[in-house]
């Protein structure tokens, strides 16, 4: 019986990063769990290809846009169920076992990680506790702390929308509140954005973007605000 998981992780020009990703990946493949990695990239140009074919992973080539990306990369994968990652964030060991819980306990709802980020800031651990109170009391994960779902869920709500961005708040808020689940294992993700940017002023910048977004705001303003 094939292994029930693919791994979907978006990709452009994510070879500093992309390494880190992988490697946390591989428990999952001794263990029997995950069946395939698929790499979806936009038109990378730097050594991600050679990265990704090096590990074994599968990979497919298009336009970029993440959530573009992330449902070529749907489309793409057998598995039963899915996990979407980021390229710039690397899972905790103990992820192959609260994963494998989930999906034996709660075969009808999502899930995501605990967000960390690998910094020494002490700005760090501030920042992400805020976003997981945010995603447990809102049902609002970040896309930085992957999202596990069975894709019979991931069809029924439409999957990844085209977006420039907030496809990943867009998707969440299709599943809803009460089929997500938060998961101990953490995913501990790049902090170079907040580190260039300064922890606070980008912390707030991306929770008033989420903001605009749920008071109406198309995405298409967002993408040119982000930018």
């Amino acid at each position: 019986m094939p292994a029930p998981l693919s791994v979907v992780i978006p990709t452009l020009n994510a070879a500093d990063d992309l390494p880190q990703s992988l490697s946390s990946l591989m428990n999952g493949a001794e263990a029997g769990l995950i069946r395939e990695v698929v790499i979806s990239d936009g038109g990378s140009n730097d050594a991600t290809f050679e990265i990704a074919e090096a590990s074994g992973a599968t990979l497919i080539k298009g336009e970029p846009g993440r959530g573009k990306q992330l449902a070529a990369g749907a489309d793409a994968a057998r598995g039963e169920w899915l996990l979407f990652l980021h390229a710039d964030t690397a899972l905790t060991r103990d992820w192959v076992e609260r994963a494998r819980d989930h999906m034996s306990n709660s075969p009808g709802k999502a899930a995501y990680f605990t967000l960390a980020f690998r910094s020494d800031n002490p700005m760090a651990k501030h920042v992400a506790a805020r976003a997981n109170r945010r995603a447990k009391l809102l049902g609002l994960p970040y896309g930085d702390q992957g999202l596990l779902l069975p894709r019979s869920l991931y069809e029924e709500v439409g999957g990844y929308q085209d977006l420039p961005l907030m496809e990943d708040v867009a998707l969440v808020r299709a599943i809803g509140k009460r089929r997500l689940n938060m998961l101990s294992a953490e995913s501990r993700t790049s902090a170079a954005k907040y580190e260039r940017d300064g922890w606070r002023k980008r912390s707030w910048k991306n929770a008033w973007l989420i903001t605009r977004y749920l008071l109406g705001a198309s995405p298409e303003k967002l993408a040119a605000a982000y930018r």
